[in-house]
């Protein structure tokens, strides 16, 4: 079993980066990061990895070590289950204790298990005395086939970690230490790996890179990658998990949004989990854009038309503001570049109490004290009334450049859980909307369609009585969705096996209700189109 078929969440977890300090009471000591994260660009890495592999040290190791519970319980940052788990001497519960456990083992149970002496005069590890500790957090991460990947954070700053973001290992770091941390693998980067095209691409970007997890799985589908982020650290630990991984190296830029790749010729990708929080300044670079309100993200969708070949995909995580009396899709919809098609996801809504709680939380404002806590909390709602933020959504923004006139820009709220990955579910919406858009009435109902695979009928109503009140339509795949249908709409869908033309099947549908075909004609495409946008019918071409 890989990473990425372990149990994950259904929807996105803003606070990737929250603090979830260990409950074990015995947290790693207090790490300053270093200036630089170890080197790349020698052998090493890919003597580490044998030793990894030799060890077990892989997602399915650690779920075959610790068990589902404990597996699942550092995931949530609580450490205890795993330590009880890793009292024995073998490689992999050392690696384990040393890389996501991040305790000190000694000397020579690290040597059984690592090329330790090289680990430690290239950064890797430091020795304290007679014994070793990890100088980086490094997550093993089951690929979508099944590849063993490992992913390289800062100590402490994988998310569900023995510290988890800003807990015990970071939480007493000078705040311009802080600042520069590189975040690991969590609930938003998985996320965003599992919404995004992976159809063969030329170039790709990975914008905002941080520790490489976007440029990892780019790596496998692009012949060209190229990895951005203004934290100068973060390219040297995305150079590590490139490496570590045995992916092949990516063309690192440090700068901001677009800079770096100015004037260049466009990519077929561009894939983004980007420092979106919505805060009063820009104390954290892995998460704090430094623009106004929600700008970052409305910047990195209104240019990325200048950055993407015809065809080609723009893919980002981000927040967005909630302003009174404007409607929110109205607002993102409005960020879309002519030419592009748009689907836009809300997955969470939070009033601005609950989000400066959120993000407060994560930079370890409330261990700061009340008065300092206080203050630090009105300077975000104060900044938030100014602008006339009411709430802020978090959810997902895909765009394709398809150079239409009429471009399909669709923005919705789908809180509910949904099955990942979902590129292929991606792919297969915009697929729909072209469809939809060269297809009129008359062509629509000379179509055949089938019923979408994982869609089932459900009928709602008093027991005992004779009609339904309504019939549902539910998908069990993908999005998920649920759609209200009427006896028409359901008998329509049920008939729809790809052998027969639309309007033939509203026709027998007609004789059995008894309604005047043409009738029925008129006023059914509306209703085919929804189901067709949807994914509950599939033209059959």
């Amino acid at each position: 079993m890989s990473t990425h078929e372990h149990p994950q969440p259904d929807q996105v977890d803003q606070a990737d980066t929250a603090a979830r300090p260990g409950a074990d009471g015995a947290a790693a000591a207090p790490h300053v990061p270093p200036a630089t994260p170890p080197r790349a660009g020698t052998a090493l890495p890919a003597r580490i990895r044998e030793a990894f592999l030799a060890a077990a040290f892989t997602a399915d190791g650690l779920l075959g070590l610790l068990g589902a519970p404990a597996y699942a319980a550092l995931a949530r940052g609580e450490t205890v289950p795993a330590l009880r788990a890793t009292r024995g001497r073998s490689p992999l519960e050392t690696l384990v204790r040393l890389f996501l456990l991040q305790r000190p083992v000694p000397y020579g149970r690290a040597s059984a298990a690592l090329p330790v002496d090289d680990c430690l005069a290239e950064g890797w590890l430091l020795r304290d005395g007679e014994e070793v500790r990890a100088c980086v957090d490094v997550r093993p991460y089951g690929g979508p086939g099944g590849e063993d990947w490992w992913i390289v954070s800062d100590l402490g700053c994988a998310v569900g970690g023995a510290g988890g973001a800003g807990g015990a290992a970071t939480g007493r770091l000078a705040e311009e230490d802080r600042a520069s941390l590189v975040l690991g693998v969590g609930g938003a980067s998985t996320t965003l790996a599992g919404l995004t095209v992976r159809t063969p691409a030329g170039r790709a970007l990975d914008l905002g890179t941080g520790s490489g997890l976007q440029a990892l799985h780019a790596a496998q589908h692009a012949t060209r990658v190229t990895a951005t982020d203004v934290n100068p650290r973060a390219l040297g630990f995305t150079r590590l998990t490139l490496a570590l991984s045995g992916a092949h190296e990516a063309d690192l830029r440090q700068g901001s949004l677009y800079e770096p790749v100015a004037g260049e010729e466009p990519f077929d990708l561009i894939v983004s989990n980007p420092p979106f929080v919505i805060s009063p300044g820009a104390r954290l670079t892995y998460r704090d854009g430094g623009m106004a309100g929600d700008d970052l993200c409305r910047t990195l969708v209104r240019q990325s038309a200048e950055h993407l070949a015809d065809g080609g995909y723009c893919q980002l995580l981000a927040n967005w503001e909630h302003r009174e009396g404007e409607d929110w899709r109205a607002r993102i919809r409005a960020w879309v570049p002519p030419g592009c098609d748009a689907w836009i996801v809300q997955r969470e809504v939070q009033d601005v109490s609950q989000y400066a709680e959120l993000w407060l939380r994560d930079a370890g404002d409330h261990r700061a004290g009340p008065e300092a806590y206080a203050a630090r909390y009105e300077a975000w709602l104060e900044e938030f009334e100014a602008r006339g933020t009411t709430a802020v959504g978090f959810g997902w923004i895909s765009v394709r450049k398809s150079g239409s006139v009429r471009p399909s820009v669709i923005a919705e709220e789908w809180p509910h859980p949904v099955e990942q990955p979902l590129g292929d579910t991606v792919l297969d919406h915009f697929a729909r909307q072209d469809f939809l858009r060269r297809t009129d009435d008359a062509a629509l109902l000379a179509g055949r369609f089938r019923l979408a695979d994982g869609v089932v009928q459900e009928q709602v109503g008093p027991p005992g009585a004779e009609d339904p009140e309504h019939v549902l339509l539910r998908q069990n795949r993908g999005m998920r969705r649920a759609t209200k249908v009427d006896t028409v709409g359901a008998g329509f869908a049920g008939a729809c096996d790809g052998t027969l033309e639309a309007g033939r099947i509203l026709d027998a549908i007609a004789q059995l209700v008894g309604e005047d075909p043409v009738l029925l004609r008129d006023r059914t495409p509306e209703a085919v189109r929804l189901l067709v946008a949807q994914g509950f019918l599939i033209p059959v071409r």
